[in-house]
């Protein structure tokens, strides 16, 4: 990830490691699925693994429903930061809820994510924190 991504987890533990402000937009109670990329990647290679007569669609993801409130929360407790949360107005646009079936993954491919949001924040928290260390941009 890059630390100009616009994605809600870079952005987040960005704000927090530089101390600035961070921005929750709406009431912060929409809800996302974090998944770890190591998990990910394992799913993916489960999926290229499978017979060739396993076709998708195949969800890969986390079925654990975080709100954005508590993952700015969360963010903040973990990065020790003293980051206050700003509110800005909620996108027109923006899901309420984005969270995957992974039903299928699980029966046909015998996967599913390992790697609890706490401990998947703590690595990017601590790959964030060397990039901004040896001088990467971050967002304003």
């Amino acid at each position: 990830m890059h630390p100009n991504d616009g994605r809600v987890v870079s952005n987040f533990i960005v704000q927090a490691l530089n101390g600035a402000p961070i921005t929750l937009y709406g009431d912060g109670a929409q809800t996302r699925a974090f998944c770890y990329v190591e998990d990910l990647i394992d799913g993916f290679v489960k999926l290229m693994a499978a017979p060739d007569t396993i076709t998708g669609p195949i969800n890969l993801g986390n079925p654990v429903e975080t709100s954005i409130a508590e993952l700015a929360d969360l963010v903040i407790e973990l990065t020790g930061s003293r980051s206050e949360i700003v509110r800005r107005p909620l996108p027109v646009d923006d899901p309420a809820q984005r969270c995957p079936d992974i039903t299928d993954a699980e029966r046909i491919l015998g996967w599913h994510p390992e790697t609890p949001l706490a401990n998947g924040l703590t690595r990017t928290i601590a790959y964030f924190d060397s990039l901004l260390s040896e001088g990467q941009s971050a967002p304003p």
